[in-house]
């Protein structure tokens, strides 16, 4: 089992430092690596060179552990600039850093401008997300009509949305759930095109999924009237007692790798690869595994060529690793490949019917 399952993951080239809870952003062939727990260096990973380049180290005050890392959308439409927000906080909630980076490719040998700089508003005052809250292990989302809302989800039980805009928080909300929230799965629910024309439309609310050990909700959020509705999902038993686990939501599915729980003073790191249907409210626990026992990981889905990629994390020694590997989305969702298939078998009675 362990040489089929070598099989399913391509290694690709070693990360230069280990790194667990790191952030990743996917900007055209690049992985974008920000930090990691007590580490401030970021690098872009090149997807077709195999290869990383540096791109800059947090400032020595920003103190991280676990934070998060969002790409803001640009109306500007410069395909060679994307805007990253930073934010979080050190485990006792103390530490707080809010950044943003400017980031034009590395691999542009003209580029050295890239650095994290206060995130400020339309006067230049800075900004610190979180406030009095405890930040540790936040987990966030940017949705509404005009992709201008942060949710934000924060330990103990709370979510909070932040007008990017205006730069104001416009609500604050306390999750029902007995689960206090770090390490867990926060995802925007995705929208084909028609069902985004009909959210401008017809106001349709903005819906998010969160998943934590044996709790799991449906989050709607009404833009107009400013509210939230949560309904609870179901939960697959052979995942309750994880998390830390990487995750990836693509379409209907998110895609669970491993994770950990603690059994006294035993830390149990899992191989297990979990799936959940958002349509059918399923889920499904694969035979197949991850080579290694792995926790506190990211996962990124590669849009051009399908490919998962994993990226550091903690192994069953609970140390930190060096491990990046990919690994196709077909493996995990069948129904991708029928897609695939489906659109070359269409291309090529397009192309045979332009040539006659």
């Amino acid at each position: 089992m362990f040489n089929q399952n070598k099989t399913l993951f391509q290694s690709l080239k070693d990360l230069p430092i280990p790194l667990c809870h790191t952030q990743c952003i996917l900007y055209k062939h690049e992985l974008l690596i920000c930090g990691g727990y007590e580490q401030r260096v970021c690098y872009s990973y090149h997807t077709i060179k195999n290869e990383y380049k540096f791109i800059c180290e947090y400032p020595i005050d920003a103190a991280l552990q676990v934070h998060c890392v969002v790409k803001l959308v640009d109306n500007n439409k410069d395909n060679d600039q994307i805007t990253l927000l930073s934010f979080g906080s050190t485990n006792d909630g103390e530490n707080k850093h809010t950044l943003i980076m400017k980031y034009v490719s590395v691999w542009n040998e003209l580029n050295d401008c890239n650095q994290w700089i206060p995130f400020t508003d339309n006067h230049n005052n800075p900004i610190i997300l979180g406030g009095n809250s405890d930040y540790r292990g936040v987990r966030a989302v940017i949705g509404g009509r005009n992709k201008n809302l942060l949710f934000i989800a924060y330990y103990y039980y709370n979510i909070s949305v932040f007008n990017l805009n205006t730069f104001q928080f416009i609500r604050y909300d306390i999750l029902p759930i007995d689960k206090s929230i770090s390490f867990y799965c926060f995802v925007l629910k995705p929208e084909d095109e028609k069902e985004q024309e009909m959210m401008k439309i017809n106001r349709q609310n903005c819906q998010m999924l969160l998943f934590k050990q044996s709790k799991g909700l449906s989050i709607e959020y009404d833009e107009d009237n400013n509210t939230f509705q949560y309904h609870q999902l179901s939960i697959c038993d052979d995942i309750i007692p994880f998390y830390a686990y990487a995750y990836v939501c693509i379409d209907d599915i998110i895609l669970f790798f491993g994770g950990y729980y603690w059994s006294g003073n035993t830390c149990i790191i899992s191989k297990l690869v979990h799936k959940y249907s958002i349509r059918e409210n399923k889920w499904m626990v694969f035979e197949n595994t991850l080579p290694i026992s792995l926790s506190d990981s990211v996962a990124i889905l590669n849009e051009e060529d399908n490919d998962i990629h994993i990226i550091g994390g903690q192994d069953n020694k609970y140390t930190a690793v060096l491990t990046h590997m990919k690994t196709k989305l077909s493996i995990w969702d069948p129904l991708q490949l029928v897609i695939i298939y489906l659109f070359i078998y269409f291309n090529e009675i397009k192309i045979n019917l332009t040539n006659n």
